[in-house]
């Protein structure tokens, strides 16, 4: 004779069949469609990971860094003016145009205030002035002197992106 149990689910009454059930039958089809639909979810995710350009994953990895940049640096005021930012930006002393070897170097890259690093294009003169403070002038020379250019493959950017997400969490966790 079938054995009667209360759904885990909706606490309803159902007739057990087998003895790992402890679901009735519609919530059990429920679950399924919800388990089916987060697999395919995933699969959708597989896919447009694999769609992604280089450019997509340098700008996720550039993302990742800045955030890191912008909570380093969150008890600083802005390293050109020296206000305290409403808008917090990490502002590279030599842009990524002009020097993308540095994009991820932590010595070329410090919190500005958005004004100083989109309307001052990066308020070049006061930035240089509070870097010889804040990094040193054997570093400063370092960022600006010559450097290979830098080529990164695919690979190395993603480790480069998790590196940064890694430090992000671990600076937000030491609060």
């Amino acid at each position: 004779m079938p054995e009667t149990r209360r759904c885990k689910v909706c606490k309803s009454e159902f007739v057990r069949y087998t003895t790992i059930q402890n679901k009735c039958i519609p919530c059990a089809i429920e679950k399924g469609r919800e388990a089916q639909a987060k697999e395919r979810r995933k699969d959708t995710r597989r896919r447009k990971e694999k769609l992604k350009t280089r450019s997509d994953w340098l700008r996720e990895a550039q993302t990742a860094f800045n955030a890191y940049i912008r909570e380093r640096d969150k008890d600083e005021n802005c390293i050109s003016c020296g206000r305290q930012p409403r808008k917090r930006n990490a502002g590279h002393y030599r842009s990524v145009g002009s020097a993308p070897e540095l994009r991820f170097s932590e010595l070329n890259c410090h919190l500005q205030c958005e004004h100083c690093n989109t309307y001052k294009s990066g308020n070049q003169a006061d930035y240089r002035l509070a870097l010889v403070g804040r990094i040193g002038e054997s570093n400063l020379a370092w960022v600006e002197g010559p450097h290979q250019p830098q080529k990164w493959t695919i690979d190395e950017i993603i480790e480069i992106k998790a590196y940064y997400k890694q430090q992000l969490k671990i600076l937000k966790q030491g609060e």
